[in-house]
């Protein structure tokens, strides 16, 4: 990769997002030239600086958010079909657009998707779509990261066999983890239960298996979907253990129908869980057992969806729509607070991702970052109140719209909400195009 200056970056407030979600005021940040941290914490606990240069911000540095379920590269889609329940909207609308998709529209839907993201301060992204060359391209040109699960079906002219063929060769050639500052991880993609045969699971354990790889699939989103399998396994966590999928890692995406067993089956594995309410409540899907699965030591973390079923890639929107089912279901106005939901935002979601390296600011993880400006009437009071009320302030009232710059890796990537790699423009006009060839039919 590209070394970047090693750089200390000086914060009124610093969210390292560590276990207890403290906040550490007068913070520091030292990232090398490696793209990782060194150092976080005080600025009275701060090694000697050795030259590198200095960066002074206002308001909050913290790390970037972790999306753990999106097909970012629906952009040209958003609105299609947008109120039909989800087996009418994917069979009517949705998958048959996709029929009609070509690897630039792919690209272009991806790269816009990556530059919503980044201006959200999403960072990262588990990716499952077609198209996975086309939409890792786009990934690496707007300067995020993703996890890349390519998703295959069993359907007419969509080989399941000589899909998993191709991720193993692809891992195989290029490694699990690659790109400056290992930007893109491929994952496998089997899309749910329901649209692959046994086999088609059992093949994907045993790949996925043999190299350490994610498998990233859809489980239990809506009653409908996958009677035949509830019918036969009795549920399908329980047809994801009998297939060996629950041995190796593995992130459940919407996971809203499961049964208490069930969930025990998830925690018991380690199995990770997307939780993704705005996507879940526009479909009429259903609520997921957040409670439970968080009860149950389940890793979860938030995913936005598509924006084509969302419609917007905002994980600080889903942060407050989380938090609001959780309280409404069970009553409990303490069933999830806002430090709990912004952790499920980063460190959670790395968590369900299996991986370390990211969702929080300490030695090691890497720089992927986000700076929120205090300037705006959600921060009228201050920075110095109370922790609880700073990160109330942030997660209820601020989101997304205080977001001012981004690093991926040490780079800065967004810079005053504007992209630094891509001409906004350029990509609105061809996401444009796209739209109009795969929905004009």
């Amino acid at each position: 990769m590209t070394l970047q200056p090693a750089r200390r970056y000086y914060a009124p407030i610093v969210l390292p997002m560590d276990a207890s979600c403290s906040v550490v005021r007068d913070g520091v940040v030292d990232v090398g030239a490696d793209g990782r941290v060194a150092y976080c914490g005080p600025r009275t606990d701060a090694p000697p600086s050795n030259g590198q240069a200095v960066t002074q911000l206002t308001g909050i540095l913290m790390p970037g958010l972790v999306n753990a379920h999106a097909h970012s590269a629906m952009t040209p889609l958003r609105g299609a079909g947008g109120d039909l329940p989800l087996m009418s909207w994917l069979n009517d609308v949705i998958w048959p657009a996709e029929a009609r998709m070509r690897p630039e529209d792919a690209y272009a839907g991806m790269l816009l998707g990556c530059v919503e993201m980044l201006q959200h301060g999403v960072t990262t992204s588990a990716e499952m779509y077609l198209h996975a060359e086309a939409v890792v391209q786009a990934a690496l040109t707007a300067g995020s990261r993703i996890l890349m699960a390519p998703a295959y079906f069993d359907l007419p002219g969509a080989h399941w066999q000589s899909a998993v063929a191709r991720i193993d060769k692809w891992i195989d050639a290029d490694g699990m983890q690659f790109g400056p500052g290992d930007r893109i991880e491929l994952c496998y993609g089997p899309h749910s239960a329901y649209t692959l045969p046994v086999e088609a699971l059992r093949a994907t354990a045993e790949s996925a298996s043999a190299r350490g790889a994610l498998v990233h699939i859809h489980v239990a989103e809506s009653l409908s979907e996958d009677q035949k399998q509830r019918a036969a396994h009795g549920s399908v966590p329980r047809l994801l253990e009998e297939t060996g999928l629950l041995k190796g890692r593995l992130l459940a995406a919407h996971s809203v129908h499961l049964s208490v067993h069930d969930i025990r089956l998830l925690a018991d594995y380690g199995a990770g869980v997307a939780h993704c309410p705005g996507s879940n409540a526009k479909l009429a899907s259903g609520v997921a057992g957040l409670t439970a699965l968080r009860a149950a030591s389940v890793s979860v973390g938030l995913g936005t969806d598509g924006p084509a079923s969302n419609d917007d890639l905002d994980l600080w929107e889903e942060m407050r729509i989380a938090m609001m089912l959780a309280r409404v279901t069970t009553e409990d106005p303490m069933a999830l607070t806002a430090p709990a939901a912004l952790m499920m935002a980063t460190r959670g979601g790395a968590a369900a991702l299996g991986r370390k390296d990211i969702g929080a600011l300490c030695p090691g993880t890497w720089a992927d970052m986000v700076h929120v400006g205090v300037d705006g009437p959600s921060f009228a009071a201050g920075l110095n109140v109370p922790d609880e009320q700073l990160i109330a302030n942030l997660v209820w009232a601020a989101g997304s719209r205080a977001v001012r710059s981004v690093w991926v890796a040490g780079e800065q990537v967004i810079a005053d909400g504007q992209p630094l790699r891509v001409d906004l423009v350029r990509a609105r006009r061809a996401v444009a195009r796209a739209a109009s060839h795969l929905l004009s039919q």
